[in-house]
Order: C-alpha cells, then sequence, then structure tokens
C-alpha cells in the first residue's frame, strides 16, 4: 500500500472486530438480533405512546422521540455493517461513509439533547408540579425537540464540511464497524488540527453542556425529594424519574468508558469493541428499562396487544369474506 494525497477518494475499508472468517457469521446473527430487538422495542414504545391517550403528556412526547432517535442511530449503522459481512467484504464508498457519519452525528447529539430535556421535564414535575401544565405545553415541548433538531443538523454539517476539506491516503483501512468522525480525521493525510479544535470543543459544549443541564436537574430533584416528609412520597417522587435516571446512567456510563478505554489502551479495535455499548446496546435496552420500571408503559403496551388481538382476526376475517 503506497500512501498518497487524494482528494477524489472514492472508498473506505471498514475493518470491523475481526479479521478471522470463522468469526463472522457468530458478529452477524449477534448483531441482526441486537437490532431486530432495538427495532422492535423501539416501535413498539412509539406506537403504545402514540396510541394511549393517558400517554399524551411531555414525558412520553420525549420518550417517543427518544425511541425514534435510537432506531435511527442503530439503522444508520448496523444495516451497512451487516451486508458487508454477508458479502464477505468491507468496503463502504467515500459519499457514503460521510453519509454514515454525518447521520450517526446528528442523532447522536438528538440523543442527548433528548435526555436532557427529559431530565427538565422529572425536575419541573417532582419540583413545581402546581406548575406542571403551565411550564411544560405541548407548544414549548414541540419548540424544544426541533430546536434541538436544527442544532443536531447545524453541528453535523459544519463537522460533516470540514472532513470534506481533508484529503486522504489513496487506500484507507478504519479500524472501526462504521464511520465515526475521529476516527476519519485521524486517518486523513492533511493538516487536521483546526478538525480537532472545533471537534473537542463541540464535544465540550454539546456534550458536556446536557450533562450539566442533567446533574443539575437531578440535583434540584434530590433536594426537593428530601423535603418530602412521607416515605411514600419520596418513594413514588423517585419512581417516576428512575427509568431516565437509569437511561442517562448507562448512556453517559458506556460513552465514557469508550474514551477512556480508547485513550488508555490507543487500540482501536478495543474502540470499536467498546463502542457497541453506545451505539448499539444502549438502544436495544431502552425499551426494557422504560417497560419493566414504568408501570404507564406496561399498561399501554397491554391496551396495544389487546387492540392488535381484536383488529386482526376481524380483519383477516374480511379478507376470507366472499
Amino acid at each position: 500500500m503506497e500512501p498518497g494525497n487524494d482528494t477524489r477518494l472514492l472508498e473506505f475499508l471498514l475493518l470491523g472486530f475481526s479479521e478471522g472468517p470463522e468469526l463472522q457469521p457468530l458478529i452477524f446473527g449477534l448483531f441482526l438480533s441486537m437490532y431486530l430487538i432495538t427495532v422492535f422495542g423501539n416501535l413498539l414504545i412509539i406506537l403504545a405512546v402514540s396510541s394511549d391517550s393517558h400517554l399524551h403528556t411531555p414525558m412520553y412526547f420525549f420518550l417517543a422521540n427518544l425511541s425514534f432517535v435510537d432506531i435511527c442511530i442503530t439503522s444508520t449503522i448496523i444495516p451497512k455493517m451487516l451486508v458487508n459481512i454477508q458479502t464477505q467484504s468491507k468496503v463502504i464508498t467515500y459519499d457514503g461513509c460521510i453519509t454514515q457519519m454525518d447521520f450517526f452525528l446528528i442523532f447522536s447529539v438528538l440523543d442527548m439533547y433528548l435526555l436532557t430535556m427529559m431530565a427538565y421535564d422529572r425536575f419541573v414535575a417532582i419540583c413545581h408540579p402546581l406548575h406542571y401544565t403551565v411550564m411544560m405545553k405541548p407548544q414549548l415541548c414541540g419548540l424544544l425537540v426541533l430546536v434541538s433538531w436544527i442544532m443536531s443538523v447545524l453541528h453535523s454539517l459544519l463537522q460533516t464540511l470540514m472532513v470534506l476539506q481533508l484529503s486522504f491516503c489513496t487506500e484507507v483501512e478504519i479500524p472501526h464497524f462504521f464511520c465515526e468522525l475521529n476516527q476519519m480525521t485521524q486517518l486523513a493525510c492533511s493538516d487536521t488540527f483546526f478538525n480537532n479544535l472545533v471537534m473537542y470543543l463541540a464535544a465540550m459544549l454539546l456534550g458536556g453542556g446536557p450533562f450539566i443541564g442533567i446533574l443539575y436537574s437531578y440535583s434540584k430533584i434530590a433536594f426537593c425529594i428530601q423535603r418530602i416528609s412521607s416515605a411514600h412520597g419520596k418513594y413514588k417522587a423517585f419512581s417516576t424519574c428512575a427509568s431516565h435516571l437509569s437511561v442517562v446512567s448507562l448512556f453517559y456510563c458506556t460513552g465514557l468508558g469508550v474514551y477512556l478505554s480508547s485513550a488508555a489502551t490507543q487500540s482501536s479495535h478495543s474502540s470499536a469493541t467498546a463502542s457497541v455499548m453506545y451505539t448499539v446496546v444502549t438502544p436495544m435496552l431502552n425499551p426494557f428499562i422504560y417497560s419493566l420500571r414504568n408501570r404507564d408503559i406496561k399498561e399501554a403496551l397491554r391496551r396495544f396487544s389487546g387492540m392488535v388481538a381484536i383488529k386482526v382476526p376481524i380483519v383477516l376475517g374480511l379478507k376470507n369474506f366472499p
């Protein structure tokens, strides 16, 4: 492989997890299963929230959006990886790689914003229950989601345009299972000082900002719960945010673990393996966390499954009716 400088690079090679062909069927089956569980589980959450009027509240509005974003994150990454394993090809085109990176940036930033909005919603519900309907109007919730989409798209567009200015070697191997911004920047042949500067500044603002907002919201929630006199009241208040706290912990702990492991080992394969936790495992577990720990979601899913069980025989009967 001769290093060269080519701004018109046509393709990259995604090395994935293993060079050994004997492990590829196992990896294919594992990721296909996780992808199907993720899509099915999050789709159930969306259908349950949209079909049940009892769940037409700000908290579940944000939850439905989070489920949609989780589906989009995994759908940005996993299908291409499965196709490459099935066809025994590691190739991804330059345009395909840029597109994958662009959409992954949009949805990963959206994930953080939505988790922050959900933390704020719990703060208002617990600390200002009498003003909840005024402070969390549907118009405000919709505006918050819209602004989050706009900021995520603008951030992704900025990062993508800066990557497009880079030149790469004529043959580039990405030691990852998807086109990740940091990996692509490291593989560029041209100067990446401004790319790294913008990337780290964006990580501090777009990653650190929401995290500080979540910490602030939960510090206020903890203070408000302490002021509740009865033990039952404290438990009831805490139970309303337990699911969200579990998802936030899972998301940020796995994300932090990725960067700590990559910094400690300096191994791209270790970083790729750790990245599975927050790109695949976390979106897969979110529906289980919310459905197992949330009585409203469980009841909505039960009602939705009952509606489907009633409608399907009726539809089949109409089709068979002469």
